[in-house]
């Protein structure tokens, strides 16, 4: 069965760094699209960044030139490094594989101003 695990959330001040890590397993990794979202109290869960099978990214406008997704094939994992981090970035972080209603158990990033 389909299994995304995420680690890596915490608290942090304001202009420090965290990264998150989701490990799959039971499905080919190097085949599938994978996303990180965010999700903030009253909010809707919102599309952070992506990468494609090929390694291909995309990111929100409001995360850009901060936060980096990776993939390690090796290990079926996907990192989204968060630098420079503020306040608004509180949020739970869910892993997603794309277009699919598979999801992580989402850790929670909470930054301190």
């Amino acid at each position: 069965q389909v299994q995304l695990v995420e680690s890596g959330g915490g608290l942090v001040q304001a202009g420090g760094s965290l990264r998150l890590s989701c490990a799959a397993s039971g499905v080919i990794f190097s085949r599938i699209d994978m996303g990180w979202y965010r999700q903030a109290p009253g909010k809707q869960r919102d599309l952070v960044a992506s990468i494609t099978a090929r390694g291909f990214t995309n990111y929100a406008d409001s995360v850009k030139g901060r936060f980096t997704i990776s993939r390690d094939y090796a290990k079926n994992t996907v990192y989204l490094q968060m630098n420079s981090l503020k306040p608004e970035d509180t949020a739970v972080y869910y892993c997603n594989i794309l277009r699919s209603n598979y999801w992580g158990q989402g850790t929670q990033v909470t930054v301190s101003s």
